[in-house]
């Protein structure tokens, strides 16, 4: 039935020969994948499957050597599927992308355990450049974490002819090794708690920091910091300081900050100043984000606030309040005093209205609290969530709309050809409604109901009544869909009374925080064809 020239004979041959662990097929299998020649993917697996379950290793290692590409990349699949530590002769191979399968088997899901330390060993070899493959040689480097391992890590990390993002991976492994995540590196698996001794890494990595801080890669300086942040090192701060001094990426600049306050730069009060006179908003707001690791006077704080409220972008002012509201309220009273008296007159942009809330909440004044109060609505409408209509980030609105687990958005909405078709389809939401509505439709979701995805009642002038599903509406007409074959189409006129029968969705006040519901509005205000 192998050779059978119907494939379907060949796929349920395939698989009653392993089902019954018929050791005579393992060569008509082998002949059926070399004839194949990978041409259909669904007969490659019932023979590999098939030979999985036979379980004969040795004419499966044997392949190594074999001049066929198919029946090459069949046996890792076998033995991946064996478990059998042998799969680490194919990370030799002279294919890379037979390799890089092999290093998959290796590290991937269960993995072979037994393998690992013939996958670290592929950093040593210069002639691999996929990505895949070494970011797992990477990977068997640290769970492995024997002294030849790290030196074999931190050797590919100088290597200039390497990809400048594997090279920052390595780095980045470098920054854990002492503490590795519980979670691969590569597929995210739990793989359990290592300790070690972080002194060795320290002087190990310490003849390499200069060279790494004289690169001229942005990916490779930032990489370079925080494995230096990671692991404690302190000793190359000047160099940091000067590398935030020069550099031209602000991207740089902003780890250099980062790094320096994680390691308590002597001096910081003198760089943070200088990150917030930097030309890039994000290193401005990273700078800010230090405020409260320096024992600042009032009247310094006081200044900086002035300048930054008067001056600085949405986004550093945001950061600002975040800090201001973890600081004591001796050194903030006055700030935050002046900043109610602007939002009461109407002078505070509307993106803050949130951040202040929350910052004067966090302080736990009550004379500050009790200031703010009369300026705060509550209730369950649109209008008592005005706070979230401006000042949001878009990135954080989608990743809440694609996988927030409590608000289910995708479920039964969709952008583009992604998420449910249960509500509207929202790709073009952002030209559709306003902000303001965007908003109402997710505190009160009833108050309006998107053609085609509610019912409506109607009380006509007549004394009459009528009911269905909303197609369209616009000021002259409204469509509904009833039992009838044609659609009923109703003057406004006519309208004594409309009761819109409550939306399926939830009102989500219930469900997502002011901030979240400020991030999602900026989000889907932004999607326009």
């Amino acid at each position: 039935m192998l050779s059978s020239k119907n494939p379907r004979v060949q796929f349920f041959g395939a698989q009653a020969l392993g089902r019954i662990k018929e050791k005579s097929a393992v060569a008509p299998l082998l002949e059926m994948i070399k004839t194949n020649n990978d041409a259909d993917v669904y007969l490659r697996h019932a023979a590999v499957l098939a030979l999985s379950r036979i379980g004969e290793a040795e004419p499966i290692i044997a392949l190594a050597n074999n001049s066929n590409k198919s029946l090459r990349t069949a046996a890792v699949l076998v033995l991946r599927r064996m478990k059998h530590e042998k799969v680490s002769i194919f990370l030799q191979d002279k294919d890379e992308y037979i390799a890089t399968e092999a290093a998959r088997a290796i590290n991937d899901d269960l993995s072979i355990p037994a393998a690992l330390p013939a996958l670290a060993s592929v950093l040593n070899e210069a002639r691999f450049t996929s990505e895949p493959l070494l970011r797992r040689a990477i990977n068997a480097a640290v769970r492995v974490g024997t002294d030849q391992q790290l030196d074999n890590l931190i050797a590919f990390a100088k290597r200039k002819n390497v990809d400048t993002e594997v090279r920052a991976e390595a780095l980045a492994a470098l920054g854990t090794w002492a503490s590795p995540s519980v979670m691969d590196r590569v597929d995210g698996r739990y793989r359990g708690v290592i300790e070690r001794n972080p002194a060795i890494v320290k002087a190990k990595i310490q003849p390499i920091i200069t060279d790494l801080l004289a690169d001229q890669e942005p990916a490779i300086l930032i990489a370079a910091s925080q494995m230096l942040s990671n692991l404690g090192v302190s000793d190359n701060n000047k160099a940091l300081a000067k590398i935030l001094n020069d550099h031209q990426s602000p991207k740089v600049r902003a780890a250099m900050l980062l790094a320096l306050n994680d390691l308590k730069y002597t001096d910081m009060e003198s760089v943070m100043k200088k990150g917030m006179a930097d030309s890039d908003a994000d290193v401005r707001t990273a700078a800010l984000g230090m405020v409260g690791n320096v024992n600042m006077s009032k009247e310094t704080l006081t200044d900086i606030s002035k300048g930054i409220f008067e001056k600085g972008s949405v986004k550093e002012q945001q950061q600002l309040l975040r800090v201001l509201g973890g600081l004591p309220v001796s050194k903030t009273e006055t700030i935050f005093g002046d900043l109610i008296e602007k939002m009461a007159d109407k002078k505070l942009s509307p993106s803050l209205s949130l951040d202040l809330g929350e910052a004067i909440d966090s302080t736990k004044s009550n004379t500050l609290i009790a200031k703010l109060t009369p300026l705060r609505s509550k209730g369950e409408t649109a209008a008592d969530y005005q706070e979230a209509l401006y000042g949001g980030n878009a990135g954080l609105g989608r990743r809440y709309f694609m996988t927030n687990s409590a608000a289910e958005c995708s479920r039964c909405h969709s952008i583009g050809s992604q998420g449910g078709d249960v509500g509207p389809n929202l790709s073009n939401i952002g030209n559709v409604l306003s902000r303001e509505q965007i908003l109402q439709a997710l505190v009160e979701p009833s108050a309006r109901i998107s053609p085609g995805y509610g019912m409506v009642i109607l009380t006509l002038k007549d004394g009459t009544s009528a009911a269905g599903v909303l197609t369209s509406e616009n000021e002259h007409e409204l469509v509904l869909k009833t039992s009838e074959a044609e659609p009923l189409k109703i003057a406004v006129a006519r309208i004594a009374k409309r009761d819109n029968v409550p939306s399926s969705m939830p009102p989500m006040g219930h469900i997502m925080s002011k901030r979240e519901m400020r991030d999602v509005v900026e989000f889907l205000s932004g999607l326009k064809k």
